[in-house]
C-alpha cells in the first residue's frame, strides 16, 4: 500500500512540476520556476530509486544494484540544492547568483562520490552490506548526508516561515506554508537516515530499499511542496464549494432584513423569480445591494436624533460594545419603517441616507455587517422597545 502512495507521490511530483518547466518556457527568464522543477523531479527520482519495485531493473543490470543507493542519495542532494537555490532566487531575484551554496554542494557531492566508493559495499541483495574495513567511510558518508541537508532544509524552512508570515492572507500564503510543511517533511526524512548510522555501526547492515516511515515522509514532501507551489491553479477550484457554502449562508442569514425590506419598498427587489439561480455569491451579492437600496429609499423617514438615544439606552442597558453600532443600526432602521407606514417625514425626500458604521467596500465585509443587523434585528429587546415606543408615539396600531 505504501509503495503505491510513493509512487502516486512520484507521478504528483513530476506531473505538478512539469507544469512549472512549462511555465517556465513559455515565460523567460523564469529562472525560479525551473529550480521548483528541479527540485521536484529530482525528490520524485530519489523516492522512485528507493522503491523495491526497482529491484526488477537491479536483476538485470549489476551495475545499476551497486550504485543504486548512490544514485537516489545524490538526487536528493540535487533536490536540497534546487531548494536552496529557489530560496535564493525568490529572497535576492530571478537572477541572483547561486553563491556559496552550489560550491558547498558540489564538493559535498565529490565527497560522497569518493566516501561510496571507499566503502565499497555490497546492495545486490535486499540488505546494503559493508565490510569492517569500508564502514567508516560508509558512516561518515550517511552522516555528512544527514548534516548537509539538515542544515540547508532548516535555512529554506526559516525563509518560508518568515515569508509566509509576512504574506497577505490568501491562497500565496497559503501556498507558503504548505511548502514549509513539505520542508519539515524533508528535514525528518534526512533525519530518518540516522536509522542507517545506527544498523551501520551495529553490524553492518542496512536495508536496501526505503522503509515505511522513510517512504511516508518523502511522499508526504513531495505532495505538500506540489500543493503548495500549484495552489494558484488548483486552490480556487478546491475553494469553490467552501465560497459557495459561506455565500449561502449569508444569503440566509440576511433573509429576515431583506424581506422586511422588500415588504415595505417592493421595488427594491432586482429580479424576485431569479433565487439562487446564478450562484449563491451572485445572489448574496444582489440581497446586500436590494438592502442598502431599501435603506436609500426610506431615508426621510430616519429620525436623525435617534440615533443618540439608541447609544445612550444600549450602554445603560449593558448591550456588549461589539454589538452596539449593529443594534442602533437596527432601531432607527425599525423606527423608519414604522413611520413610513404613518407617513411621518422627519427630513426632506432629498435627504443624506443616514450615517452607518463604515465597512470595507466588498461584499463579505457587507454581508458579514447585515448579519449582525439581522441578529439585532431579530433578537435585542432593544430595538422592540424602540419599535413599540415608535408606534406608540406616531399613533400607529401594534
Amino acid at each position: 500500500m505504501i509503495e503505491t502512495l510513493a509512487y502516486l507521490a512520484c507521478v504528483l511530483g513530476f506531473a505538478g512540476f512539469g507544469v512549472k518547466l512549462l511555465e517556465a518556457g513559455r515565460d523567460q527568464p523564469a529562472r525560479t520556476l525551473w529550480f521548483l522543477a528541479g527540485f521536484g523531479i529530482c525528490i520524485a527520482l530519489g523516492i522512485t530509486d528507493g522503491m523495491p519495485a526497482m529491484d526488477q531493473l537491479a536483476g538485470h543490470h549489476r551495475w545499476y544494484a551497486e550504485y543504486a543507493p548512490l544514485a537516489g542519495d545524490l538526487a536528493k542532494f540535487g533536490a536540497i540544492g534546487f531548494t536552496v537555490a529557489f530560496t535564493r532566487s525568490m529572497r535576492f531575484g530571478a537572477d541572483a547568483r547561486l553563491g556559496w551554496h552550489a560550491v558547498l554542494s558540489w564538493f559535498v557531492i565529490v565527497v560522497e562520490i569518493v566516501l561510496f566508493t571507499l566503502a565499497g559495499p555490497d546492495c545486490s541483495g535486499d540488505e546494503t552490506v559493508v565490510a569492517a574495513e569500508g564502514r567508516p567511510f560508509l558512516i561518515a558518508y550517511e552522516l555528512v548526508f544527514v548534516v548537509y541537508g539538515v542544515l540547508s532544509l532548516t535555512l529554506v524552512a526559516v525563509f518560508f516561515a518568515r515569508f509566509a508570515t509576512r504574506a497577505r492572507a490568501g491562497s500565496l500564503r497559503t501556498g507558503l506554508w504548505l511548502i514549509f510543511a513539505g520542508v519539515v517533511a524533508a528535514v525528518a526524512w534526512t533525519l530518518w537516515d540516522l536509522d542507517d548510522v545506527a544498523a551501520l555501526i551495529s553490524d553492518g547492515r542496512v536495508g536496501a530499499t526505503e522503509d515505511l516511515p522513510a517512504a511516508v515522509l518523502g511522499a508526504t514532501c513531495v505532495v505538500l511542496a506540489v500543493a503548495g507551489s500549484t495552489l494558484s491553479v488548483w486552490g480556487p477550484s478546491l475553494a469553490a464549494p467552501f465560497r459557495w457554502a459561506r455565500a449561502y449562508r449569508g444569503y440566509r442569514r440576511i433573509e429576515p432584513l431583506w424581506t422586511v425590506l422588500r415588504d415595505a419598498v417592493p421595488g427594491i427587489a432586482l429580479d424576485p423569480a431569479s433565487g439562487l439561480g446564478r450562484g449563491a455569491e451572485f445572489a448574496l451579492y444582489r440581497r446586500v445591494i436590494e438592502i442598502r437600496d431599501g435603506h436609500l429609499a426610506l431615508r426621510p423617514y430616519f429620525d436623525p436624533d435617534l440615533p443618540a438615544r439608541v447609544v445612550d439606552r444600549a450602554r445603560r442597558d449593558g448591550v456588549p460594545t461589539r454589538r452596539v453600532a449593529a443594534t442602533v443600526d437596527a432601531a432607527t432602521l425599525a423606527a423608519a419603517l414604522v413611520a413610513r407606514e404613518a407617513d411621518h417625514r422627519f427630513q426632506p425626500d432629498d435627504a443624506d441616507a443616514p450615517v452607518s458604521r463604515a465597512v470595507a467596500a466588498d461584499v463579505s465585509a457587507e454581508a458579514a455587517w447585515l448579519i449582525e443587523v439581522t441578529r439585532a434585528w431579530r433578537r435585542s429587546a432593544l430595538v422592540a422597545d424602540v419599535r413599540r415606543e415608535t408606534r406608540r408615539e406616531l399613533g400607529v396600531p401594534p
